[in-house]
């Protein structure tokens, strides 16, 4: 989980998320999460499929549908506060597919680690405009209290930007995801690559 965290984005990018995946694998991302909100069932097990065959050297999580990942074979599953609950979801993946959950709190956090989950992932941090449903940013300061706290990694999303990224990196996140900052520009391998260095620092 360290470095930086993938996460597609069909709606900002400019090259469409295929691309992008590719360029996020060749820039040597260690996870690839498929989300695609507005997509219907058939499309999502396309486009699934088809990022399966690209990430053979890198995770490939599917967002909220645990279906979609046993469909497609792939590494598991990050499931929101709304989504499937991890008991569930745990059962129908049996005990080596990976689940990520969704932090937006202390409190959720440590039930997410308490329930079992792999890794969590804690948003807002900053203001972002990729997820109109984000919530409010929640700042550094929640993402050091979870820090001291948690066992598992901490993946941190939201209104991250190579600017703010090495304080959020100190603040304790194990991997990053900035969306905006990747796909919308026009060499998405090159902008990756940046935010992995930050990890080598």
């Amino acid at each position: 989980m360290k470095g930086y965290y993938f996460i597609t984005d069909a709606t900002l990018s400019r090259a469409g998320i295929l691309s992008d995946v590719k360029n996020a694998v060749a820039a040597g991302v260690r996870v690839v999460q498929y989300r695609n909100k507005n997509a219907d069932t058939r499309t999502l097990y396309k486009e699934a499929s088809r990022l399966r065959q690209i990430c053979i050297k890198c995770l490939l999580l599917i967002n909220d549908r645990v279906d979609i990942a046993l469909a497609v074979g792939a590494d598991g599953v990050h499931l929101g506060q709304d989504d499937l609950a991890y008991p569930v979801a745990r059962r129908l993946l049996g005990k080596n597919l990976i689940i990520g959950l969704t932090a937006h709190s202390l409190k959720e956090a440590l039930r997410a680690q308490e329930e079992g989950a792999d890794y969590v992932g804690v948003s807002p941090i900053f203001t972002t405009h990729t997820k109109p449903d984000a919530g409010t940013p929640k700042g550094v300061a929640l993402l050091r209290a979870i820090r001291r706290r948690m066992r598992i990694p901490i993946i941190a999303i939201g209104g991250i930007t190579l600017a703010n990224a090495p304080e959020v990196i100190r603040a304790g996140a194990d991997g990053i995801c900035a969306i905006s900052a990747v796909v919308t520009k026009p060499d998405v391998k090159a902008e990756i690559t940046k935010f992995q260095r930050l990890f080598s620092r």
